[in-house]
């Protein structure tokens, strides 16, 4: 066993604080990381605070890691001592189903292996995430971080990156006209890879507050949904509407954005189902679809595009302790960041 530190929480809604705990002995394909950056997503404060239920106790969150390998297992073949790594939201899987041969884990039928608050595929021993000094994974969910991605701005792309990266890549066409619903962490990596990737680009926000934000991410165009006459003006204009936003929202008046045969791509995870009329589906024939994270392999892919085009993410970089986790949970739940925390774990515990 490798002994390990982390910022953990031991019950829903509890503080932060330093937790003991043992990572895996190596494995003969199992790499050893230290980490030294790690993203504030979210989803971390959803688990933590046991909003979506089924919260595993005590809890270390944090997928969005980058660090630098220490050691790897004698059958590994990718990396060596030193190289820049990352790891996303998933750190295995059963790797012989048909989402998995399809370089598609974080479908896995047999269920994959989360970065925290889940199980390793023993189904039994905890997964315990990011906010902590090592990690071992196996080498098959480990990536490279490509020279010249900054390691501390890199990490939230293992989440926020991908997430946005994956569908943009798959249903954009040549001349694609996007618009993307919401410019947060996710939303404003959205509009840097749908620029980066050809498409001219409108922001749709519900203010005008970040008008000169979306203008200066890559952004061509901004509407403030509340104002009617504006959203008429981009009726059925957009091939792909990225739907960013996490809140509950109406999401009708963006469908009537959509042009014809268009896709509408969520990414936020709302509590209340989406309201989608019948005659929306008959009128527009569009394709109404969901993304989660993306496989390994398009996770290397979208790090390779990012690292050609000089893509990360705006962040907010803070010291790891249990007091700038607890603010940088309360200013994410307040969207008082542009646009990701991430924390420094490099000499947290010594």
């Amino acid at each position: 066993m490798i002994p390990a530190k982390g910022y953990a929480v031991l019950e829903a809604n509890g503080p932060f604080q330093i937790y003991n705990f043992n990572r895996r002995a190596l494995g003969l394909n199992d790499v050893l990381i230290h980490i030294h950056y790690c993203g504030i997503c979210h989803t971390d404060i959803h688990q933590a605070k046991n909003d979506w239920q089924g919260g595993k106790y005590p809890m270390i969150p944090g997928h969005e890691i980058t660090g630098k390998v220490v050691k790897v297992g004698e059958n590994v073949k990718r990396f060596k001592e030193n190289d820049a790594v990352g790891v996303g939201f998933l750190v295995d899987s059963c790797r012989s189903c048909e989402p998995c041969n399809k370089d598609r884990e974080q479908y896995c039928a047999n269920g994959y292996s989360g970065t925290f608050n889940g199980t390793e595929q023993d189904k039994e021993t905890p997964t315990y995430g990011g906010y902590s000094n090592y990690i071992v994974v196996t080498e098959h969910f480990v990536v490279k971080i490509p020279d010249g991605l900054p390691l501390d701005s890199a990490c939230p792309l293992m989440c926020a990156g991908i997430t946005s990266y994956s569908p943009l890549k798959k249903y954009l066409g040549k001349n694609a006209k996007v618009a993307v619903i919401g410019l947060g962490g996710v939303g404003h990596m959205a509009v840097k890879f749908a620029n980066a990737l050809g498409a001219e680009v409108t922001v749709l926000s519900t203010s005008e507050e970040k008008r000169t934000d979306a203008m200066r991410l890559g952004a061509k165009h901004f509407i403030v949904s509340k104002d009617a006459e504006q959203m008429k003006s981009a009726s059925n204009k957009f091939n792909f509407i990225f739907d960013s936003a996490s809140a509950d929202h109406d999401v009708i008046p963006y469908l009537q954005l959509l042009a014809f045969e268009g896709v509408f791509c969520v990414a936020g995870a709302p509590v209340k189902p989406l309201n989608i009329p019948a005659y929306i589906l008959i009128a527009k024939c569009p394709i109404v679809t969901g993304v989660f994270v993306g496989g390994i392999k398009e996770t290397q892919e979208m790090l390779e595009f990012a690292a050609k085009h000089k893509i990360t993410c705006d962040i907010e970089l803070l010291k790891a302790s249990p007091e700038n986790l607890a603010t940088a949970f309360e200013r994410t739940l307040n969207n008082d960041i542009r646009y990701r925390f991430v924390i420094d774990l490099q000499n947290a515990f010594t």
